[in-house]
């Protein structure tokens, strides 16, 4: 097998991965027993010139470059294990020509399962198919909806993108900037420092640098030397800082918060890693540089090994931590599993041939193309205890890691797993956070905040600015009766209707229920009066019963008098139906009472006038007017009024009953209880109907305003008459133009100066008479018109 790793601390720890996944598994005596692994570890310079050449060279097997020859005479490896896609991409063509298995220990990238392109590729990393879910994850729970994206300029960059956007779009976090960097870049180049100075000017606080390529951490080291911008990084790999030794040209990226795949420590590899020393392994050249660099051995050359003056006890754990890393990195880790897999793969096309020729040569040769049935539905269980498939369609959802790179004290450079994302968690739980453990970046003393526009506060709502995205907004307040309760609300919430919004339109108050009530100022002033005016008709109604016999009752029709005073007692007690708590029965009883009893009335009335006309053109021969008189067809008027009235009622209470009416917009804060009319044109009809007896009781009275003056009945009924109709005529336009209490109090004031009208116009004059002026109620003065006259 092959290993082309690029020399730093980083990649190189890599190669011990490398060994040590080849010794344990020639230690294995279950898998590829009498069987021994070797392998060739290949150092290339990152070009894709570089890569291709040594392809050749290793085909070959020797200095001069030959194609479709070679000069090995021992066994050519079997598969390649490769770090990342640009060098599959770039000799992975070359190699399929010879059907090598390529193992990629990158990144996933889901260009290498094309399938077309590259048929003999492989990954040995997880699918990372919801880090991007988990990135926006993070930014929900920080709040963060402003942030910028940088990316490599490549296929894998556009994918990114296209799957950034998308799960943003859904979430509501929008890309203040998206930079696309080249591929190769140089530190100090123009396009570098193009890209800080794009980060630096940006209004984001978080930027996303997802690409886990070196020519990009070069560029985020050497820039934001130059030019500080301090920001919240958040990446989807570790950077490698062996980079440089200078601590303080970190401190940008002090608090990072990085995304790695989770995995589990294989049990033996920090013991392995104690354990490998110049001594054990002479041949390692980079561990002969790594102990002459550390712990300052003297080395001979040429051959460059360690020939003493060593620190006692010298181990590679002994070098910082922030150098080196003792735990299995993410990379270390797939080499480990892809090794695995070339072994399991060859231990099951051993055993296969065992079974298809139990007495065959064993020592047959194996060609690289024999391995890709295998490798394709390879699965097993590695030594932390975890799946691992190459085939990317039996890989399963990884979880990751979160951590929180820390360079404090200056120079530790630490990573802190500070929490986890499983996309097969149950929704809610699928990002977990210790944000008590987070160290935030150099500049912040608190939770970074990172959006376009401030928080609207309750109250307020989201509006809007036009051209611009979504996450840019102004704040406006909410309409009348609709409140915010929370930040960022995009729109407002309309209280019920049995609540009103607060001055501060963050929280719906109850309204307060009101009616026109009897410990209400108005409703005790109107209860006193309904009940005063009740027991004065019903004074004036005992003056008459107990004057019955006087000259000046009988010449009033003494039965339609006592009629007309006992309806208007009942008149004045009218009102109180409209006073207290509205219900159905009282809603119904306000209006039909109140139509019949003043029918009643204004029948009453209408039969006196007639009474009068008639007995003063009794004196006039003429037949049909003594039989009028004779039998009293005037009393008839009462109930045939009172029952076309009756019928009016029955018609409005069967089609549109009043009903009880709660008004909660005519006051603020308060919800009105009324009674509702049900049919407004019932309702008008009823008054009409009431207008109509009154105006021909007017016209009447008028046909008698030349009676003699000793008798002035006729005109007393034409005052009253005219007071009625002033006080309804005005009360019409009034009662339409208000609501509420203010229209119940106008339909009680009219009833009550209505009533008060009738009683004062028509028995006022005969009770002064009855009381005051007792002399004037004979029979004498009823026919001497001289001394009789009755002067207000």
């Amino acid at each position: 097998m092959k290993n082309f790793c690029r020399f730093k601390l980083k990649n190189y720890q890599c190669s011990l991965a490398f060994i040590f996944a080849t010794e344990e598994i020639n230690r294995n005596p279950h898998l590829l027993p009498n069987t021994s692994l070797g392998f060739d570890l290949y150092n290339i310079e990152r070009s894709e010139w570089e890569f291709i050449k040594e392809v050749f060279l290793w085909l070959t097997g020797m200095g001069i470059i030959t194609p479709n020859y070679t000069y090995r005479r021992e066994r050519k490896a079997v598969a390649l294990l490769t770090a990342s896609w640009l060098i599959s991409t770039s000799g992975g063509r070359l190699l399929n020509l010879y059907k090598y298995p390529q193992l990629s220990f990158g990144h996933f990238d889901s260009i290498l399962n094309d399938r077309g392109q590259f048929p003999y590729a492989y990954q040995a990393a997880p699918k990372d198919s919801s880090l991007s879910l988990g990135i926006i994850s993070l930014m929900l729970h920080f709040s963060w909806t402003w942030v910028g994206l940088v990316l490599i300029d490549n296929y894998k960059g556009n994918k990114i993108l296209s799957d950034m956007s998308g799960e943003m779009y859904r979430n509501r976090v929008c890309l203040a900037f998206v930079k696309m960097v080249q591929e190769n870049l140089f530190c100090f180049g123009y396009s570098s420092l193009e890209t800080v100075m794009v980060i630096k000017k940006s209004s984001a606080n978080v930027v996303i640098i997802y690409e886990h390529r070196e020519s990009l951490h070069c560029l985020m080291l050497c820039g934001l030397h130059i030019v500080k911008t301090w920001k919240v990084w958040v990446m989807n790999s570790k950077f490698d800082m062996s980079i440089t030794s200078e601590p303080f040209i970190f401190d940008p990226f002090h608090g990072t918060l990085l995304f790695t795949h989770h995995h589990d420590e294989i049990s033996d590899f920090k013991t392995f890693i104690q354990a490998y020393t110049p001594s054990k392994y002479p041949d390692d050249y980079y561990l002969n540089i790594i102990w002459n660099g550390w712990f300052n051995c003297s080395l001979s050359l040429p051959y460059c090994k360690v020939s003493g003056n060593c620190l006692p006890n010298a181990s590679l754990e002994l070098i910082p931590s922030n150098t080196w890393e003792m735990d299995m990195t993410e990379a270390s880790y797939n080499i480990y599993n892809s090794v695995y897999a070339v072994a399991h793969t060859l231990h099951e096309m051993t055993v296969k041939q065992v079974q298809m020729q139990p007495h065959g040569n064993r020592e047959r040769n194996i060609h690289p193309w024999e391995l890709h049935p295998f490798l394709n539905k390879i699965q097993f269980k590695n030594g932390a205890g975890h799946h691992v498939a190459l085939d990317y369609q039996m890989k399963l959802d990884e979880e990751y890691d979160i951590l929180n790179f820390w360079n404090w004290p200056h120079g530790l450079r630490q990573n802190m797993k500070v929490g986890t994302f499983s996309s097969k968690a149950p929704h809610g739980h699928q990002l977990i956070l210790s944000d008590h453990m987070i160290q935030w970046a150099t500049g912040f003393s608190e939770l970074p905040r990172s959006m376009c526009s401030e928080s609207c506060l309750p109250g307020f709502r989201k509006s809007p600015q036009e051209w611009e995205p979504n996450c840019c907004y102004d704040c406006a307040p909410c309409p009348e009766n609709e409140i915010s309760n929370e930040t960022d609300m995009d729109n407002c919430v309309k209280c019920p209707e049995s609540h009103y919004a607060n001055a501060q339109q963050n929280h719906c108050l109850e309204k307060a229920v009101t009616f026109l009530s009897y410990e209400d100022p108005l409703g005790k002033a109107l209860s006193c009066m309904s009940l005063g005016c009740s027991l004065l008709t019903a004074g004036v109604f005992g003056v008459f019963v107990k004057h019955y016999h006087t000259p000046i009752v009988k010449a009033n029709n003494r039965a339609l008098s006592c009629i007309l005073l006992i309806t208007l007692t009942f008149c004045f007690l009218c009102p109180l139906l409209f006073i207290g708590h509205p219900n159905t029965v009282t809603c119904v009883l306000q209006q039909s009472t109140f139509a019949v009893l003043f029918t009643v009335a204004l029948s009453t009335v209408l039969a006196k006038t007639i009474t009068v006309v008639l007995a003063f053109r009794a004196t006039v021969p003429g037949r049909m007017v003594r039989w009028l008189m004779t039998s009293r067809v005037p009393n008839f008027i009462i109930p045939i009024c009172t029952l076309i009235q009756l019928v009016l009622c029955g018609i409005w209470l069967s089609i549109s009953p009043p009903f009880v009416d709660p008004d909660a917009h005519t006051e603020h804060g308060h919800i009105i209880v009324v009674c509702n009319k049900g049919s407004e044109f019932a309702f008008h009809c009823v008054l009409g109907y009431l207008c109509c007896l009154a105006f021909g009781s007017y016209t009447m009275a008028y046909l008698s305003m030349n009676l003699p003056d000793t008798f002035n009945e006729a005109k007393f009924l034409t005052f009253s008459m005219l007071m009625f109709f002033c006080v309804w005529v005005t009360f019409l336009p009034v009662y339409h133009s208000t609501k509420g209490k203010v229209m119940v109090v106008m339909e009680v004031f009219a009833i009550l100066a209505s009533s008060a009208g009738l009683l004062g116009c028509i028995f006022a004059p005969k009770c002064y008479i009855i009381l005051l002026r007792p002399e004037r109620n004979s029979l004498c003065c009823m026919k001497s018109k001289a001394h009789c006259r009755i002067k207000f």
